[in-house]
C-alpha cells in the first residue's frame, strides 16, 4: 500500500485556488447589486410617500371646493311668481353655520380668483375648518379658498358663472399675476347658476 505525504495532501492544486478567489469576488459583486437595489427601492418608496402626500393634498382640497361650491349654488338665484328676479347678496358663506346677512352672496366678483378678497375667501386648517377670513392667512391656515361669482348673459337667462380655487396656503408667485393656474395640489371648480322661475 502506498503512502501519501502530508505536504500534497495540504497543498492546493492551482484550480483551488482560483475558485476560492472567484468564490470571493462574486460573494463582491452580489453585494453590489443588492446593494444597488435597495438603494433605488429606497428612492422609490420616498417617491411614492411624496406622490402620496401630493394626492392627499388635491383630494381634500377637490372636496372642500365641491362643498363651496354646492353652498354657493344653494343661494336664491331665481325669478319669484310675478317675474321679478331674485337673487341672494347678503348671505355670509365665510362661516359656519352660514349668515343670512354681513356677506356677499352671490354678488358679483370678477377677479377674486387672484388675490384674497374679504368676502370671498376662507382659510382653511388642515381637517378643512375655516380658521380665517381676511385678505392675509393666519399662520396656522393649511389651505386657502377663493371664489368668484361672474354674471353671464345667456339665452336661457341671466345666469352667473361660480368658480372656486383651493390651495395650499402659500406664496403661489406667478400663478397669483393676471391669470389663475391650478398648482400641483390645487383644486378649481367651475359650474353656471342660471336663473329659473319658482
Amino acid at each position: 500500500m502506498g503512502s501519501v505525504s502530508v505536504g500534497s495532501a495540504i497543498a492546493m492544486s492551482p484550480s483551488m485556488r482560483d475558485a476560492r478567489g472567484s468564490t470571493l469576488i462574486e460573494a463582491l459583486v452580489a453585494t453590489l447589486i443588492l446593494t444597488t437595489g435597495l438603494l433605488a427601492m429606497a428612492g422609490l418608496v420616498s417617491l411614492a410617500a411624496a406622490t402620496n402626500g401630493v394626492a392627499k393634498h388635491g383630494t381634500l382640497a377637490g372636496i372642500l371646493a365641491e362643498q363651496k361650491i354646492e353652498q354657493l349654488r344653494s343661494l336664491a338665484w331665481e325669478f319669484d311668481a310675478s317675474g321679478v328676479a331674485v337673487g341672494d347678496v347678503s348671505t355670509d358663506t365665510t362661516v359656519l353655520p352660514e349668515s343670512p346677512s354681513g356677506g356677499t352672496g352671490l354678488q358679483a366678483s370678477p377677479g377674486s380668483l387672484q388675490q384674497n378678497t374679504p368676502g370671498f375667501v376662507d382659510h382653511l386648517d388642515g381637517g378643512g375648518r375655516i380658521v380665517g377670513r381676511s385678505a392675509q392667512p393666519p399662520t396656522f391656515a393649511v389651505y386657502t379658498r377663493r371664489w368668484s361669482i361672474e354674471p353671464m348673459p345667456t339665452s336661457a337667462g341671466p345666469a352667473v358663472l361660480i368658480q372656486v380655487l383651493v390651495t395650499s396656503s402659500r406664496n403661489r408667485g406667478r400663478a397669483d399675476l393676471g391669470s389663475v393656474a391650478r398648482l400641483p395640489g390645487d383644486a378649481r371648480l367651475v359650474t353656471l347658476k342660471v336663473r329659473k322661475p319658482r
